[in-house]
């Protein structure tokens, strides 16, 4: 059963499964109520905040191309390391950008820039791997989220490692 709200695209969520299942790995496939935040997400799913996987997508300011950086769903992004690790000249995509490059709607992106309507390179912030060893994020759907080994996701995604997230206080 594919519960796509309407406006979504299932195609995202589609390549994302069968890259999870080419892969081999194992994930758990979570149907739930349509979410937009991190927080809500992690309700429905009855996992901590924690182990969510924030994944926000970047536009060079001069160039406009894309990236993708994901990082742990408790932590905010520092936008002075960012630009150090990442590039200087970036901002938020708009709402349409997202849609436009990665096939789903804010709140739905999955971590996967490789699998995007328009692949973009991706960005993977130390704090997904101290969170702990599961990762769970939503899948291209606001009703549709996956829980994977954080391990899987390097091995399949292969993301730049940086830290770009503001420092505990």
């Amino acid at each position: 059963c594919l519960n796509d709200a309407p406006g979504e695209d299932p195609a995202t969520f589609r390549r994302v499964l069968a890259a999870l299942q080419a892969a081999g790995c194992e994930f758990r496939r979570m149907t739930h109520e349509p979410v937009r935040t991190s927080a809500e997400a992690a309700a429905v799913r009855g996992l901590p905040l924690a182990s969510g996987a924030k994944t926000m997508l970047l536009k060079h300011k001069k160039k406009g191309d894309f990236r993708v950086v994901v990082v742990s769903a408790c932590e905010r992004i520092d936008n002075k390391k960012m630009r150090k690790a990442i590039c200087r000249d970036l901002r938020a995509a708009s709402e349409e950008e997202v849609f436009e490059v990665t096939g789903a709607r804010p709140g739905a992106v999955p971590p996967f820039g490789s699998l995007y309507r328009k692949p973009v390179p991706t960005f993977m912030d130390l704090s997904l791997r101290a969170q702990g060893d599961t990762i769970s994020f939503n899948v291209g759907l606001k009703t549709e989220s996956v829980a994977m080994a954080q391990a899987d996701f390097e091995r399949i995604e292969q993301p730049a490692v940086v830290d770009v997230v503001e420092a505990a206080s």
